[in-house]
């Protein structure tokens, strides 16, 4: 698995196993998980920084961060439903 991947599964402990699930039969949600270390990264690079548009740029890094968040669990959720076959007539 990628490094996006792990960095999620360590964010998401508790759901690891649908993650892995997830991460091995779709490259969108592994792009996602990727996307989503790098923003993580990127946070951490401008917390330290000391440019004038460190504050503009960290509620930037957060507002993002939160979004790929609730996609990541959104994704997790649709992934740990099981679909009902449709009865045969």
């Amino acid at each position: 698995m990628a490094n996006g991947v792990g960095f999620v599964k360590s964010c998401f402990e508790e759901r690891a196993d649908v993650i892995e699930e997830l991460a091995l039969r779709s490259e969108e949600f592994r792009d996602l998980c990727d996307d989503f270390e790098i923003a993580n990264n990127e946070e951490v690079r401008w917390q330290q920084s000391t440019a004038p548009e460190r504050d503009e740029r960290l509620a930037e890094y957060r507002e993002l961060i939160d979004s790929m968040r609730t996609e990541i669990q959104q994704c997790l959720d649709r992934a740990a439903v099981v679909p009902f076959k449709p009865q045969r007539r």
